[in-house]
């Protein structure tokens, strides 16, 4: 079993908060991991809303709940019953004590707008994403090319072969459309939001421009941007915000878009292997969005990501801004010697960021002139948690 990170804080979460939230994708391993936390905590029950008996224990859950004030209570796939949001809440209020409720869901709380109301104050959320550079063998380059290859859902990471971990993540498309969205109330042609996440894994690193993307569909703008929310909402894609100061500079204020996992971007352009992707166009950007996905991996929720663009060509792919207010620039580059761009150059002098380095698939750590640095991708922890 691959050690999640994410193991130790919510155990430290758990013992200064009432519930504790466990969210992200479907068959990313939250399941997994809160068995693995509800062990080490105490005594627990562990109720999965999808299994019809264990559906039926609440159907009176104040009652049920209340029973097992002295255990941790694990409740799974939380979003099918909102009415135990306002019960968690009573409860709660009734008696407050740490580490009563360990709640996982495949939704954003943005999208379970319930349970942001109800227990407001009394909850604190953690994203489970997919395995990242930390959780493997980072600094070993066949590691972190299956990794980049495949992305990092377990069952499509630990798959036997190229070919049955292609099957994983196509079955896994699928299944999401047809079943999973719908479970979650999301009114969307199967068949529409398919083609429009094949488009988004063709504009994959690129600006969002609903206006062009709505036409190539046939549909509003308005109508591209909820297929958008959707996918963001279900943790399949990142919108990536422009950094905003005044500068006197036209800057770019669209976000960029990026397929979360490298190895569902990959599924749905068809590419079966990191040969196949080496001599693909779509590289470059796949490196960009898979080296983003590790940074913010590797900071949590400690540090705000943005990028910076302007008019005039200059440009920094990812800006990541610690809590203690230095700010980190990082260029992303799919190369052996990588080499800054002149529009990066002049994003320093715009903003002067306290560090700058380029991420490359390379083994050594070297300068590059004036402050920055070329910076192996599996350091990118290194320097982000220092």
């Amino acid at each position: 079993m691959i050690k999640r990170k994410l193991e130790s804080v919510l155990l430290a979460s758990l013992r200064r908060f009432p519930v504790v939230g466990l969210v992200g994708s479907r068959q990313v391993g939250k399941t997994t991991l809160a068995r693995a936390v509800a062990r080490r905590f105490g005594e627990s029950v562990y109720l999965d809303l999808e299994r019809p008996s264990d559906a039926a224990r609440l159907a009176d859950p104040e009652l049920y709940l209340e029973a097992r004030e002295k255990h941790l209570v694990v409740i799974d796939e939380i979003q099918r019953n909102p009415a135990l949001f306002p019960v968690l809440r009573s409860l709660i209020d009734a008696r407050r004590k740490n580490g009563r409720f360990l709640i996982l869901g495949s939704a954003s709380p943005a999208l379970s707008r319930q349970a942001a109301e109800s227990l407001a104050g009394r909850v604190i959320y953690h994203e489970l994403a997919p395995f990242a550079l930390e959780e493997i063998d980072a600094g070993q380059r066949p590691a972190w090319m299956k990794l980049w290859g495949r992305g990092g859902f377990p069952g499509s990471y630990l798959a036997a072969n190229d070919a049955r971990s292609l099957e994983w993540r196509e079955a896994f498309i699928d299944t999401h459309l047809q079943r999973d969205l719908p479970a979650l109330g999301v009114r969307v042609p199967a068949a529409s939001l398919r083609r429009f996440w094949e488009m988004l894994a063709h504009y994959h690193g690129q600006i969002w421009n609903a206006s062009k993307i709505a036409a190539s569909l046939g549909v509003t703008a308005p109508t591209a941007k909820h297929y958008l929310d959707t996918l963001e909402d279900t943790y399949m894609v990142r919108v990536l915000a422009p950094f905003a100061i005044n500068l006197k500079k036209r800057l770019v204020k669209s976000p960029k878009i990026y397929l979360r996992d490298s190895g569902l971007l990959h599924a749905l352009l068809r590419i079966g292997d990191t040969e196949r992707l080496l001599g693909h166009p779509v590289a470059g950007a796949s490196w960009e969005g898979w080296v983003v996905e590790q940074a913010l991996a590797a900071t949590g929720t400690r540090s705000g990501a943005s990028f910076y663009r302007t008019a005039a060509g200059a440009e920094i792919d990812l800006l990541i801004e610690r809590p203690d207010g230095r700010r980190l620039a990082f260029e992303i580059k799919l190369a052996s010697a990588p080499a800054p761009t002149r529009g990066f150059w002049s994003a320093l002098s715009d903003l002067n960021p306290g560090a700058a380095y380029v991420v490359y698939p390379g083994k050594e750590r070297y300068p590059l002139g004036q402050g920055v640095e070329a910076l192996p991708v599996g350091m990118l922890g290194e320097v982000l948690n220092a």
